[in-house]
C-alpha cells in the first residue's frame, strides 16, 4: 500500500471495508491488486469457494486457519488430499466445515494443477479479461454488479475444467480480488493507486 492510502487521508474507504480492522487492512493493501502469482491466486480462489452463500468477513477472519489447513495454499500438496484430511478438517472448529466445499476445494486444486501443464491458471484467467484489469468506475456501492458476461464466461471455462463452487458471482467475486477488475468506487483512494499500479501489467 502507498503511503497516501485511505488510512492517512481520511477519504473514506469503499463502505464494504469500514468498522473491521481486518477488512480495512485488507481493502487497503490487497482488494483490486492485479496479483499474477499462481499460488496466492490458487489462495483466493479456495477462500472465494468458502464465501459462497457467506460473508468474506467470515471467511477473511478465517485465512490464517484455512492456510494452516491447505498447507499454505500449495496447490501440489492440496491436490494429493483425500478421506482423512476431509475428515480432519470436518473436525476443525477453526474452519468453514462444510464438506461439500471441503470436497471442491481439493478437486479444484487437482483442476489447478492440470491447468499448470497448459493453459496456465494465471494467464488463461486474465485472458478473460483481455489482459488487463477493467477499470470501473463507479460511484455508490450498489452500482458495483455481483457478475458480469466476462465472468460468466470464465465461470463456463472452469466448470468445463473441473473446477467446483465457482459460479458467476464466485467468479467476478475472484476477479475483484486479483485485479482483473478495479471495484474500488472513484471516491476511494484505492481506485487511482490501483489503477496506477495496473499500468504496470505485465504483457
Amino acid at each position: 500500500m502507498s503511503e497516501a492510502g485511505p488510512a492517512q487521508t481520511g477519504i473514506a474507504r469503499c463502505p464494504w471495508a469500514e468498522g473491521d480492522a481486518l477488512m480495512a487492512a485488507y481493502h487497503d493493501s490487497e482488494w483490486g491488486v492485479p496479483l499474477y502469482d499462481p499460488r496466492r491466486t490458487f489462495e483466493f480462489l479456495v477462500l472465494e469457494t468458502f464465501q459462497a452463500g457467506l460473508s468474506w468477513r467470515v471467511v477473511l477472519h478465517k485465512r490464517e486457519a484455512f492456510r494452516d489447513a491447505f498447507a499454505d495454499f500449495d496447490p501440489e500438496r492440496v491436490a494429493a488430499f483425500g478421506p482423512d484430511e476431509v475428515t480432519r478438517m470436518m473436525g476443525d472448529a477453526s474452519l468453514i466445515r462444510n464438506r461439500a466445499k471441503l470436497e471442491a476445494a481439493i478437486a479444484n486444486a487437482r483442476a489447478f494443477v492440470a491447468m499448470e501443464e497448459g493453459p496456465r491458471f494465471v494467464p488463461h484467467a486474465w485472458s478473460f479479461v483481455g489482459g488487463a484489469p477493467i477499470v470501473h468506475r463507479f460511484e455508490r456501492p450498489e452500482e458495483v454488479p455481483a457478475t458480469t458476461p466476462e465472468a460468466e464466461a470464465w465461470a463456463r471455462d472452469l466448470k468445463r475444467r473441473g473446477f467446483r463452487f465457482v459460479g458467476p458471482t464466485v467468479a467476478y467475486a475472484h476477479m475483484q480480488a486479483t485485479g482483473m477488475v478495479n471495484d474500488h468506487l472513484v471516491t476511494c483512494p484505492r481506485h487511482a493507486e490501483v489503477a496506477a499500479m495496473a499500468a504496470g501489467v505485465p504483457t
